[in-house]
């Protein structure tokens, strides 16, 4: 896989979500790559405002606050500043979140994903345009294989349903009103990311920071369940990827798993103990018991289409991946260095690495 930087210059791209983890370090990668990133998203949480704010990302972008399920406002950006590539991020992404809101979680999952579309639509600017969405979008059967592109889509939770929804709602604004336009148009289901400044929670690597920073044992609900664990750079790229390939021809549109080659799909209880090792400090955890409503207990995805296709192939397995995200995690924590600096030669070690 081979990106290329120059391609994004001078582009203007919309990303949706663009306060959050993922968001946030895709604008920075954008920024290095000179393209003219326009973001729309709501206020950063307390968690997501650590990694926006620190990255200093609002001073290189246009950020504009606001929520995918205000049409209006969302359409005056479109007409305002005609992105060329819009890459749709924004998500209530919390499965146990989803349990306490699901109304929420499908308003903001599926008619946010209904507005871009129609933004897209009734406008003629976009030529490339990504639905990132997750792996949970499948029907799992927790079977040992992976699952692929043509699997049904069937999430079990209201977070998972959601996006198996949001999906759905892409196919058929594909099918039915840009089949004859110059749109190109794909989703991404992409597995568990890590990285550093996800401060989220209920997620298990910022739960091991935050009792890290307090030295204190980790707790760790569920240490069998098994899941497919990337960096957070190893997705972004392939996003960047597609939206680049599909833009020149559109051939390239379609739907792709993202995800870890077989050996980085962990438990959660393996996932921890290099995390342990990394972070030093006779850092521990502990099986932590608790009533929580369903999560599944394996998942993982087959990614041969994308790896056929783009000759794409991941780069950090999951040893460098948390030794990258412990790096971060300490220099915020010690405010010995910038974390500018930190995500931008994190950046630059990825695009070197073979």
């Amino acid at each position: 896989m081979v990106i290329d930087k120059k391609f994004f210059k001078d582009k203007t791209v919309l990303i949706t979500g663009h306060t959050g983890f993922k968001g946030t370090w895709l604008c920075k990668i954008l920024t290095m790559f000179g393209a003219n990133v326009i973001g729309y998203a709501l206020s950063p949480s307390k968690q997501g405002s650590i990694l926006y704010n620190e990255s200093k990302i609002e001073n290189q972008i246009t950020s504009i606050i606001g929520d995918v399920r205000d049409y209006v406002k969302l359409k005056e950006v479109f007409d305002k500043y005609s992105p060329e590539i819009v890459m749709h991020l924004a998500a209530q992404p919390i499965v146990l979140e989803s349990y306490k809101n699901p109304v929420e979680t499908y308003s903001i999952n599926v008619m946010g994903t209904v507005n871009i579309l129609e933004c897209i639509r009734n406008t003629n600017c976009v030529k490339s345009f990504l639905n990132v969405t997750t792996d949970k979008v499948y029907e799992n059967k927790e079977w040992v294989w992976g699952y692929r592109e043509n699997e049904p889509l069937d999430g079990f939770d209201p977070y998972s349903n959601s996006k198996s929804c949001s999906e759905l709602v892409t196919h058929s604004y594909k099918n039915s009103f840009f089949s004859d336009r110059n749109v190109a148009i794909s989703t991404a289901r992409a597995g568990n990311v890590i990285g550093g400044g996800d401060f989220a929670i209920n997620r298990i690597i910022p739960d091991c920071i935050r009792a890290a920073y307090k030295k204190e044992e980790i707790n760790v609900r569920n240490p069998y369940s098994i899941r497919p664990y990337q960096h957070v750079l190893e997705p972004l790229f392939a996003y960047l990827m597609i939206v680049e390939k599909q833009y020149k021809d559109k051939k390239y549109a379609g739907y792709y798993n993202v995800g870890p080659d077989e050996c980085d799909c962990v438990t959660t209880g393996k996932l921890v103990d290099i995390f342990c090792q990394k972070w030093g400090e006779n850092q521990k955890w502990k099986k932590f018991s608790v009533e929580n409503p369903h999560e599944a207990n394996f998942l993982k995805l087959d990614c041969s289409k994308i790896k056929t296709v783009f000759n794409w192939n991941p780069k950090w397995y999951i040893d460098e991946a948390v030794e990258k995200t412990v790096e971060w995690a300490k220099i915020y924590n010690n405010k010995e260095k910038d974390i500018v600096s930190c995500m931008e030669k994190q950046i630059e070690e990825f695009l070197e690495e073979k």
